[in-house]
């Protein structure tokens, strides 16, 4: 199975009541950065059977934002393992799961998303991988251990995108 970890795209400013925090819905910049990596999703040819979410807002409307942009007919599954106080056994268990998926499609937060993702690959956790808001890793898990192949952000793919579209041939004039 590929699984793709994502990071919830940016939800502004954190809320300092919980509560509040939960309910906080992604800005337009996050809106864009979800756009963003569903294109390279489906540059990858990333072939995704499954996606799961945390129950908080903002990382269920990246999963469905990046869902729509690829194409992706079926629902989100909400899943708990995902949400910011989730331990490594639950997140495993959750994995377990979807083991049965060619492409799983997992979106979440920061801390334990990056040290989920850490502890897939060494075993321990002593990988320090970092994970801005809306980065993505792609991870082969029918290696052992498991084989991190990519791990891209939105900032890297919009300097990648702006440099590629710009010419770069020298402009002259034609007088």
């Amino acid at each position: 199975m590929n699984l793709y970890l994502m990071r919830h795209a940016n939800a502004g400013v954190r809320k300092e009541n919980p509560a509040l925090d939960a309910k906080r819905g992604l800005i337009k910049e996050g809106k864009q950065q979800c756009m963003l990596m569903a294109g390279v999703l489906s540059a990858m040819n990333a072939q995704i059977d499954a996606i799961v979410s945390s129950p908080l807002k903002r990382s269920l409307q990246t999963a469905q934002f990046v869902a729509t942009e690829i194409g992706f007919e079926q629902s989100v599954v909400v899943s708990a393992a995902l949400a910011p106080a989730a331990d490594y056994a639950a997140f495993h268990e959750m994995l377990a799961q979807f083991e049965s998926s060619e492409g799983l499609l997992v979106v979440g937060h920061n801390p334990n998303l990056q040290l989920f993702l850490g502890r897939l690959l060494t075993g321990n956790g002593g990988a320090a991988l970092r994970l801005r808001k809306g980065a993505i890793a792609r991870v082969d898990m029918t290696r052992r251990p498991p084989q991190l192949h990519w791990l891209i952000d939105p900032r890297l793919t919009r300097t990648i995108y702006s440099s590629v579209t710009k010419s770069s041939r020298p402009k002259t004039s034609r007088k």
